[in-house]
């Protein structure tokens, strides 16, 4: 089976739109949703429809995320007080079944030897990042499946832990092929499908083979002034406009 996983999708029907075409093109035969549908972007209710009819139709799979879990019941005490402001603007944009239904999805969900969790494996509900190897050693040791996917981090990194703890990390190639041998425990972040953070306005995504167990990380140019211009329209902070411009 051939999943492609995107996570921190963020309102932005631009950025999705091409990464759901993108993995459409590429014959993946499921998604998997790991957590912030919503949040800094223009289009709230129409990403959310795009997940929840996935989810429905097609049994993706998608899991909460800490803005998502903001919009539907309020916003942690560790969250940006903007972003936690923003969620707000958010839930105004929603009708009650698309709330429901951020509020009913699940802190994490299996699938064969896969663990989907938006920000960690050892406390999801207290939405802690993973910012180095130390962090990845946590949260692969909180779980016993040999891949973890976790999202929160706007940057793709891939961490492998030998069978003595050991752990090393770099970060992925686009478009080249990654064998994440059994041998080792692998926790993959696979940036972001809404808003990019390392200086590359390109969104990302990932698909993953379950059978020859490659992993590929897709890097997707988008048009993010579109983006970036219903971001100002919707009086939302211009930061996060210009963030969809520049990627930092």
């Amino acid at each position: 089976m051939k999943l492609a996983i995107l996570t921190d999708l963020h309102a932005n029907r631009e950025a999705v739109q091409t990464c759901l075409a993108q993995a459409r093109a590429a014959g993946v035969d499921r998604f998997a949703f790991i957590g912030d549908y919503v949040g800094y972007g223009a289009d709230p209710a129409w990403v959310v429809d795009q997940v929840r009819s996935l989810v429905e139709h097609e049994g993706a799979v998608a899991v909460l995320g800490n803005h998502d879990n903001a919009t539907a019941r309020e916003p942690s005490a560790t969250m940006d007080p903007e972003a936690a402001d923003a969620s707000q603007w958010t839930r105004s944009q929603l009708d009650a079944s698309q709330l429901r239904f951020l509020g009913s999805l699940p802190l994490t969900a299996t699938l064969g030897h896969c663990l989907f969790v938006h920000a960690n494996a050892w406390a999801p509900a207290e939405w802690g990042y993973i910012h180095s190897r130390g962090d990845a050693v946590r949260s692969l040791q909180a779980t016993d499946r040999l891949y973890t996917f976790c999202g929160h981090v706007h940057e793709p990194r891939l961490y492998h832990m030998s069978a003595t703890a050991k752990v090393l990390d770099f970060q992925p190639v686009p478009g080249v092929a990654v064998p994440l041998l059994p041998t080792r425990r692998w926790l993959v972040i696979p940036g972001s499908a809404g808003q990019s953070r390392d200086a590359n306005p390109a969104v990302c995504w990932a698909s993953f083979d379950t059978e020859s167990l490659e992993l590929v990380l897709h890097r997707v140019p988008y048009d993010f002034d579109t983006a970036a211009a219903k971001v100002l329209a919707a009086g939302l902070p211009p930061r996060w406009a210009e963030r969809l411009r520049t990627g930092v």
